[in-house]
């Protein structure tokens, strides 16, 4: 005997989907990743099925369920009490097309979570809403650190969201960082250490370096982890002695840079289109000047540098 879902009366929030032909059958909890608005993640998709909010052809769907072609999909979410206020932040947008986007995340926000204030919540007040037949709210497709700046990928589309999920999985997408680290350091080199006790691999090149009469030498870097782990690139550059300028956590507290923030920027991202397969794409977010500002006459060799690489 069928076990139903919820009746309308009882639905705030009622979101449906009619799966279209696909390939291969693929589990609903994989499927349905960013298609829902109120369950966008496939964290937040898991309970919602765990809570028996969402249906398939009017039977209540699990973990287990599958998706072949044709189902008639249903999220219904009892009622919450008080309005929803809108987050109206100004972002930098860099790229935009119906599939995907990229903004520059500025320091001190979160990517996504709970609290009010996220690139998240402020994403759907920068950009055009996409014309794409399985078109959704814009989701982050990745994170940085709340005192990180940089350049942020954006999917728009169902099918984008699952699609750069996959590529960020099977490392698909190379990442490029620059940092400003403290302290004398090789030309370039290779850190494994193992990070929350998991592989990871970063590979860093020294751009240029200036003596500081505070610091002893500062050094801009340029990162490209191989791995993305948690704080990563942050825990790798303090692991050999040369921790990030302004990285309260894993910096010595008498080289705390206070009030100018954490010296990490998400430089640039290379990937094929995922709706355009073979179709290259290559974006950045340009360097911050207070970086290049700290190496003095050598601002211009460091922009052009950057431009090439």
């Amino acid at each position: 005997m069928p076990k139903f879902g919820p009746t309308k009366a009882a639905i705030d929030l009622n979101e449906t989907h009619i799966v279209p032909k696909i390939p291969t059958p693929i589990r609903l909890q994989e499927y349905g990743v960013g298609l829902f608005r109120a369950a966008f993640t496939k964290s937040a998709l898991k309970k919602a099925l765990k809570k028996d909010y969402v249906t398939v052809n009017g039977v209540l769907a699990t973990s287990g369920t599958f998706i072949r072609g044709g189902e008639h999909i249903e999220l219904s979410i009892p009622p919450k009490a008080g309005p929803k206020k809108k987050l109206i932040f100004p972002l930098r947008v860099l790229f935009e097309d119906d599939y995907l986007a990229v903004v520059h995340k500025p320091a001190g926000i979160l990517v996504s979570g709970n609290s009010f204030k996220t690139v998240a919540k402020a994403l759907e007040g920068n950009l055009r809403p996409s014309g794409h037949v399985d078109a959704t709210i814009p989701w982050p497709v990745h994170r940085l650190d709340y005192a990180t700046t940089g350049i942020l990928l954006i999917g728009k589309t169902s099918s984008s969201i699952r699609n750069l999920n996959r590529m960020f999985e099977d490392k698909a997408i190379k990442k490029t960082y620059y940092a400003v680290t403290i302290g004398s350091m090789e030309r370039s080199g290779q850190i494994n250490a193992a990070v929350d006790g998991k592989a990871s691999q970063s590979e860093y090149t020294q751009v240029r370096s200036v003596a500081s009469e505070r610091f002893g030498q500062l050094n801009l870097v340029r990162l490209e982890p191989r791995t993305g782990r948690r704080h990563q690139l942050r825990q790798h550059l303090s692991g050999i002695g040369n921790p990030i300028l302004g990285d309260q956590i894993y910096g010595p507290d008498n080289l705390i840079l206070r009030g100018k923030g954490l010296y990490l920027h998400a430089h640039s991202l290379q990937f094929e289109h995922p709706l355009a397969p073979g179709e290259p794409v290559e974006l950045k977010a340009p360097l911050p000047l207070r970086f290049t500002k700290l190496f003095g006459d050598d601002i211009v060799w460091c922009f052009f540098f950057i431009l090439l690489f």
